[in-house]
């Protein structure tokens, strides 16, 4: 089958490799859709834990093109997605329900081949189906997940006063599960306007475009500060910025993916003294199925959110070329 192949850091070829076969337990999926994600530039640029060389690309759907053996409770055909983390269920992380930490996790696209190829290869027990959703939006399902986990660790209450830096693709997801639950006030900040127009057709009640002066800006819509504070940026500086926002009692969310090794400074006197509550969240935990719920309800939107399509051999260029267009959303690679 032809693929999208990470080599090494900064090292990438499109090329023929081996036809995956299902083994015992396993699945193989004819790829309809696959999404670019954040983490598969950091991958590509040697930020992540990835092992090399890979097929990277970990949010998808398709059909089914084979099965293994005693694989008895799915068929040929079938429209599925699936979850790409893989634990093992036997660590004491795994055995505390603690899934996304699980000591020896393998994930689709990351540690093992991914979706940027004509066919992936996975376990049966992250296989999910997707009945007639529309491929496009299931690969959304795994985004949407993450979006949905954060969610259950950072708890955000009705009526808080909430500010949420990045307007891109996740920052979009988050935006409308945010205005869904009940805050008074969500601001968000980005530097593109066209992010922000649809953040505010999304549910966002102001936007705030950063530059010089987007902090006194802040300030003056919330002067007593904001109850919850996310970052969706990924960007240390922002993180660290993030802070001087922060109400007594606020909670401050790490929702995006810093560089491995990066560092900010906080005041921790700062932390103790405003009872402020900090929080990180980590992929996905078992929330696909909710996912899938709320793509079929048509609770979340995902259409606007896609502004590319590449096929398979242009993979490439969603990684480099196509990063450089101001109006980038969601790239979609169509094998």
């Amino acid at each position: 089958m032809h693929a999208f192949v990470i080599d090494a850091p900064g090292t990438t070829a499109y090329r023929e490799v081996p036809d995956p076969a299902p083994g015992r337990g396993e699945v193989l999926i004819r790829v309809a859709a696959a999404g670019l994600c954040g983490t598969d530039l950091h991958i590509y640029r040697g930020e992540y834990e990835a092992q090399y060389p890979v097929i990277p690309g970990h949010e998808f759907a398709g059909t089914i093109a084979a099965l293994g053996e005693d694989v008895e409770d799915l068929s040929l055909g079938q429209r599925v997605a699936a979850d790409p983390n893989v634990f093992c269920g036997r660590c004491t992380y795994c055995r505390r329900e603690m899934h996304n930490q699980c000591l020896n996790l393998r994930a689709i696209g990351v540690t093992t081949d991914g979706a940027f190829a004509e066919y992936v290869l996975v376990p049966r027990e992250v296989v999910y189906p997707i009945g007639n959703l529309p491929f496009e939006q299931a690969a959304f399902i795994e985004p949407l997940s993450c979006v949905v986990y954060a969610m259950q660790r950072a708890r955000p209450n009705p009526g808080d006063r909430v500010l949420l830096f990045g307007a891109g693709p996740m920052g979009c997801l988050l935006t409308q599960l945010l205005a869904r639950s009940g805050a008074a006030q969500l601001v968000v900040v980005d530097r593109l306007p066209d992010r922000l127009a649809l953040a505010e057709s999304l549910g966002a009640s102001d936007t705030v475009l950063a530059g010089q002066d987007h902090e006194a800006r802040l300030h003056a819509l919330a002067p007593g500060g904001y109850d919850f504070v996310i970052d969706a940026t990924g960007v240390p500086a922002v993180v660290e910025g993030a802070f001087s926002y922060l109400a007594p009692r606020a909670t401050m969310f790490v929702f995006g993916v810093c560089p491995a090794g990066a560092r900010i400074s906080i005041e921790p006197y700062q932390v103790f003294r405003n009872d402020w509550r900090i929080v990180g969240s980590f992929a996905l935990c078992y929330t696909f199925q909710e996912s899938v719920r709320l793509l079929r309800q048509g609770v979340v939107r995902v259409e606007p959110l896609v502004s590319h399509r590449l096929p398979l051999a242009e993979a490439g260029a969603a990684l480099t070329s196509v990063q450089q267009d101001p109006h980038r959303m969601k790239v979609l690679v169509i094998p």
